[in-house]
């Protein structure tokens, strides 16, 4: 049980010995204040979607259209906002998303955003794509659980070389990554031309691999651009159900896979022995044209039955985060906010991020009389008001 609000209430004390914020408050602003921190080619990169970006837009808009329903004299003066995952209790509901080019936002953005996750206890998904290695990464979130998001590479041998070095390493799970195959059509990205990875940035679990240097040849971090075209040669792997078996016995660690929209693959993935489920869309970036991941979540819950579904894409205030938990999600990721936290002043800003948007959750709870995550159902919501 963790009492979220007392952030906010710290923030008002602080108001009487005249200091404001060192963050703004409202997404919006720090939004404003992340993305000023970043030059034109990065800001694409993190701010951009697929096509004319209305699915990255819906995400945010379906919630929208979602309201909580005020329920009084509830007595909820205190919330109890924990959750159990996969042998762990957490105090809130809240992860971080995996984000690739974190490094690129902030220097040494992973272990900035690890750190923070150390100091709040929201469990951090760690990307493939890192400027820090996992080992790195993983030591800097000290005893809160941390899961390794893999983007499963051609080689299966180097595939199986990052998930032994996760497991070494003391992650807690494995989220295998299935929407990001090829890049999608994403305007902001080809109109400079960029992709971090690309340029070499980012690719530090790549090449600090022994595997990986193995395929390049050479050392990889002193022939970078051998390491660049070996990294573009093995990173887009389309993978099938016939490969459920394979990655299933890489390890013994949780799987999840994330990005499944669909009631069916979610039953037929836990059919085949896959222990978590994440409904995401990717935030939008991906695809145009599909449907919001907040939509497809309620169909992908009771396709899982007892199994857990953890929720991401379109997240960006405490709100979202009740909403999403009344419609079945185990837990809920932040994605961008904490990107433009973490641009806007590196461990401080995700810091911030994190503990306004749980304050917010705590606080739309409280006002709307929901004492406890068990408290919130889809009778909890009401639908396009």
């Amino acid at each position: 049980m963790g009492d979220f609000s007392d952030y906010q209430i710290g923030i008002y004390f602080n108001g009487l010995l005249g200091q404001t914020p060192e963050f703004p408050t409202a997404y919006k602003d720090i939004e404003a204040l992340g993305q000023s921190k970043l030059d034109a080619e990065l800001l694409g990169y993190v701010a951009g979607g697929a096509g004319d970006e209305h699915t990255q837009n819906e995400n945010i808009a379906a919630l929208r259209r979602i309201g909580v329903w005020p329920r009084m004299l509830a007595g909820a003066a205190e919330r109890d906002l924990s959750i159990e995952l996969f042998g762990h209790t957490y105090s809130s509901p809240l992860y971080l998303a995996p984000v690739g080019v974190l490094g690129a936002c902030y220097d040494h953005g992973d272990l900035e955003v690890a750190k923070a996750s150390a100091a709040t206890g929201v469990p951090m998904i760690a990307s493939t794509l890192s400027a820090d290695t996992m080992e790195d990464v993983r030591d800097a979130q000290g005893e809160t659980p941390g899961f390794y998001q893999l983007y499963t590479p051609k080689d299966r041998d180097l595939a199986e070389s990052l998930v032994r070095r996760a497991e070494a390493t003391g992650f807690a799970g494995i989220v295998v990554t299935l929407d990001t195959w090829i890049n999608g059509w994403r305007p902001r990205d080809l109109d400079h031309a960029y992709i971090p990875m690309l340029r070499g940035h980012c690719i530090a679990n790549y090449t600090s691999d022994p595997r990986f240097a193995e395929m390049v040849g050479k050392d990889p971090v002193e022939n970078i651009n051998d390491s660049i075209a070996a990294w573009a040669g093995t990173f887009g792997n389309p993978l099938s159900w016939d490969d459920l078996e394979w990655l299933r016995s890489m390890t013994s660690l949780p799987l999840l896979l994330k990005g499944i929209c669909h009631p069916e693959d979610a039953r037929r993935a836990l059919d085949n022995g896959v222990d978590g489920i994440i409904c995401s869309n990717h935030g939008g970036r991906q695809a145009n044209g599909g449907i919001a991941a907040i939509d497809c979540l309620p169909g992908v819950v009771e396709a899982a039955g007892d199994a857990p579904v953890l929720f991401d894409s379109g997240v960006r205030g405490g709100e979202d985060v009740v909403k999403a938990l009344a419609l079945g999600a185990r837990a809920v990721g932040l994605g961008r906010p904490y990107v433009w936290g973490l641009s806007a002043g590196g461990q401080a800003g995700v810091e911030h991020v994190i503990k306004a948007i749980l304050a917010e959750a705590d606080l739309t709870m409280a006002v709307d009389g929901y004492q406890s995550i068990a408290d919130l159902t889809p009778a909890a919501l009401r639908r396009g008001y």
